[in-house]
Parts: structure tokens; C-alpha cells; sequence
């Protein structure tokens, strides 16, 4: 059987010759399959069409918009980590860039790094596919230290249903308990403001 391609989207600022990124994402064990915008715009209607696995952004094309980018990934594709290129005089900034939301930061100087940091940002990812958008809500809501009463108060659910999702959502996650699942979704950032 044929692997399944990992679909990139790349938003492409020019920092980094793309061939060199093409290059380092074909070295990864899986065939690569890409998209690439060039303006932040294109953002939204790329995460709904192209449906990406991992999102690969050059620092200067979303500087400005970096909560942005982070909020509409997590919103539309939330198992899909947003890896940032950035110029090694940007690593005073790339603490905050991950504070931001961003899976990983990989200074182009160093872009031999690209094809681990990605392997590693999609494989702790990779269970979030498994849920459903209204288990994913439900998470991010436990997460967040609501009860079950308060998460079918603010969904429109009865706790029956919140209940039944959160057993759900932690039988795909093989989590078991409450504090492991609330480390899981505090480590891969669903718990945010406005979230």
C-alpha cells in the first residue's frame, strides 16, 4: 500500500530559497505533497482546500500577522503544527513566536533541522485527527477547567452528550485520565485565548 503523501503548505515570505526547503522536505521518509501562498490572505481558503498536514512559514511574511496565522491553524487544521523559518539574528524573538502558538522555529541556517522538527511536530499531532470538531471543543473546554455542566451549558448540549464525548475523545486519545488530558491539550496549545 501506497503512503499516504504529507501535505505541506508553504507560506512563502522568500526568506529561504524554495528549492532548499523542497529539498529537506523531500528527504522526509513519506512522499511530500505541497501548496504555497505568498500573501497571509491566502491563508484560510488554503488550510479548508488543501487540507495540510503541517504548515511551513517564513518569519517576514507573517511577522505582523503571526497571531493570525496561529489562530485560523488551530480554528480550521489544529493538528496541524505551524513550523516558523527564521533569520538566526530573529532568535531573540523566536521565545515569543512559540509562546505564540508556533510548533517550532528553524533558523535557516540550519534548515537540516526542518525535516526532524516536522517529523516530530506531526507525530505529536498526529491523535488530534482522530477527533471530531465537537470533541476537539469538548477538549479544549476541559482543558480550559470548565465542568461538564458549564461545557453543555456554553455548546447547547446535555451533560449526557458533553459526557459521552469526553469518554470519546480520551478512548482516541488513549488518555485516561483528566490531569494527563489536560497536559496533552496544554502541550499541543489548544488552550488559548478566545479559544
Amino acid at each position: 500500500m501506497k503512503p499516504t503523501a504529507l501535505r505541506v503548505l508553504l507560506l512563502d515570505g522568500h526568506l529561504t530559497d524554495t528549492s532548499v526547503i523542497e529539498r529537506e522536505l523531500n528527504r522526509l521518509d513519506l512522499p511530500v505533497d505541497t501548496k504555497r501562498i505568498h500573501d497571509v490572505g491566502e491563508l484560510e481558503g488554503a488550510l479548508t482546500s488543501f487540507v495540510p498536514d503541517v504548515i511551513v512559514a517564513d518569519h517576514p511574511l507573517i511577522q505582523t500577522d503571526l497571531a493570525a496565522v496561529v489562530e485560523r491553524s488551530r480554528s480550521l487544521r489544529p493538528a496541524a503544527p505551524v513550523i516558523v523559518l527564521a533569520d538566526p539574528k530573529d532568535a531573540p524573538t523566536a521565545v515569543n513566536m512559540v509562546r505564540a502558538g508556533v510548533g517550532a522555529v528553524v533558523f535557516t541556517n540550519d534548515l537540516a533541522r526542518l525535516r526532524p522538527v516536522i517529523e516530530t511536530a506531526v507525530s505529536e499531532r498526529a491523535r488530534l485527527k482522530a477527533l471530531s470538531p465537537r470533541q476537539l471543543e469538548v477538549l479544549r473546554l476541559v482543558a480550559k477547567g470548565l465542568t461538564t455542566r458549564a461545557i453543555a451549558e456554553q455548546l447547547g448540549l446535555s451533560e449526557k452528550t458533553v459526557e459521552t464525548h469526553r469518554t470519546e475523545l480520551m478512548k482516541r486519545l488513549d488518555i485516561h485520565d483528566l490531569a494527563r488530558l489536560v497536559r496533552y491539550a496544554v502541550r499541543m496549545d489548544l488552550v488559548h485565548d478566545g479559544s
